[in-house]
C-alpha cells in the first residue's frame, strides 16, 4: 500500500500554479500632471525574481520528499544472507552455512526473538535471486508468519540459563515460606535489597513506603488498598502500584509440594512471562498472500532529516520574500 502514494506527484503542481498567480501591485504615486492623462485602473503584473524560482524549487522538493518518505522506497540491494540469532554456537552456525551453500554469504547478528519479525519488515532489501537462512533458538512466533520470498529456518534449542531470582519472606511463619522456595535458583535474603526480585509480605501491618520489589505476593489484601478492585487470573488478583506489582491468593501458604510448584509457576507465568519454545526447522516458501510488510525504514530517517532542512529552507526563503 505505501507504493501508491507516488500517484500523488501531480500534487507537485500546485505550487507551480500557485506562484504563476502571484501577483505585485507596483506602488502608485500622484503626479501633477496626471490629470492630462487618461483615466486607468491600476493593474497587476507578474514579477519573477531568483528568490522567487529558489522558493518554488524547495516547495516542490519538499512535497516530493513527503510523498517519498510515505511510500518509504526500498531499493533492493541485499544478496545471499544468514541470519544468526545471538548466543547460536558458532561452530554450529558455521556447518549449517555450509550445508545450505552459504558459507561466502553475508551474516547478519540479532536477538533470537526479533529475527522472524526485523525479517519480515525488511524483506523488500533482498535481491529477488537472494537465499535467506535464519539459524539459532529462535522462539516460536504465535502466527505463522508468510514472508514474500523463500526463507529457510534451522533451529537449535539452547540450555536455559540458570537465573538466580532471590527473595525476602517477611512473615510469622518463615520456615513454611522457605519450603516454598526450597528450589535451586532461588536464594533467601535476609534483608530486602536491590537485587531482591520477590518480598513475601505475610503480616497484617502495611509495608513501609520507602520499601520497593518488582513483585509483591501478600496475604492480607487489607495492607494493600490496590488489590481492592485488582483484576483477577485463575483465582489470582493482582495490581501494579508504585511499590511494584502486587498479587494475592486465598491459598496461602502452599501445604503441598504441588501446590509450591503451582505457586512458582504463577511467578513465572506473571511476571516473568511464560517460557519460549523453540520453532521447529522448516522452509517458508514464498507466499503470493502475504501481506505487505510495515514500512521498513531504510531510508525513512534519511528523507525526515532531508524534510526537516527543506522545512527550515522554505521559512527562511519565505519570509526573505516578504521583506
Amino acid at each position: 500500500m505505501n507504493q501508491l502514494w507516488w500517484f500523488a506527484l501531480p500534487i507537485l503542481l500546485l505550487p507551480i500554479w500557485w506562484h504563476r498567480r502571484k501577483r505585485e501591485q507596483h506602488k502608485a504615486e500622484l503626479l501633477a500632471t496626471s490629470r492630462f492623462l487618461p483615466r486607468a485602473e491600476p493593474r497587476q503584473t507578474r514579477e519573477w525574481r531568483w528568490k522567487d524560482i529558489l522558493l518554488l524549487l524547495v516547495r516542490c522538493l519538499l512535497l516530493a520528499t513527503v510523498i517519498a518518505w510515505l511510500a518509504d522506497p526500498v531499493t533492493p540491494w541485499r544478496g545471499d544472507t544468514v541470519i544468526v540469532a545471538t548466543g547460536t554456537d558458532p561452530e554450529w552456525a558455521d556447518a549449517q552455512a555450509a550445508q545450505a551453500g552459504l558459507a561466502k554469504a553475508d551474516r547478519l547478528s540479532m536477538p533470537a526473538e526479533q529475527a522472524i519479525a526485523w525479517l519480515r519488515a525488511h524483506q523488500r532489501e533482498w535481491r529477488p535471486e537472494a537465499r535467506l537462512l535464519v539459524l539459532g533458538d529462535v522462539p516460536m512466533p504465535a502466527l505463522l508468519p508468510e514472508f514474500g520470498r523463500r526463507v529457510e529456518l534451522r533451529t537449535l534449542a539452547r540450555q536455559p540459563e540458570k537465573v538466580e531470582r532471590r527473595v525476602h519472606i517477611a512473615s510469622e511463619r518463615p520456615g513454611q515460606w522457605r519450603r516454598v522456595f526450597a528450589l535451586e535458583g532461588i536464594a533467601i535474603d535476609t534483608a530486602p535489597g536491590a537485587t531482591t526480585s520477590l518480598i513475601v509480605w505475610d503480616r497484617k501491618e502495611a509495608p513501609p513506603a520507602s520499601l520497593r520489589a518488582p513483585l509483591w505476593l501478600v496475604t492480607d489484601i487489607a495492607a494493600f488498598p490496590e488489590l481492592g478492585k485488582a483484576q483477577q487470573v485463575d483465582g489470582l488478583r493482582y495490581a501494579d502500584s508504585a511499590r511494584g506489582r502486587v498479587w494475592h491468593s486465598e491459598a496461602w501458604p502452599p501445604a503441598t509440594a504441588d501446590a509450591a510448584r503451582a505457586l512458582l509457576d504463577d511467578w513465572q507465568r506473571l511476571h516473568i512471562g511464560p517460557p519460549s519454545h523453540t520453532a521447529p526447522s522448516r522452509v517458508f516458501e514464498a507466499s503470493g498472500t502475504a501481506r505487505a510488510p510495515e514500512p521498513s525504514g531504510a531510508l525513512r530517517d534519511m528523507l525526515m532529516a532531508l524534510l526537516t532542512a527543506l522545512f527550515v529552507l522554505e521559512r527562511s526563503l519565505t519570509h526573505a520574500r516578504r521583506r
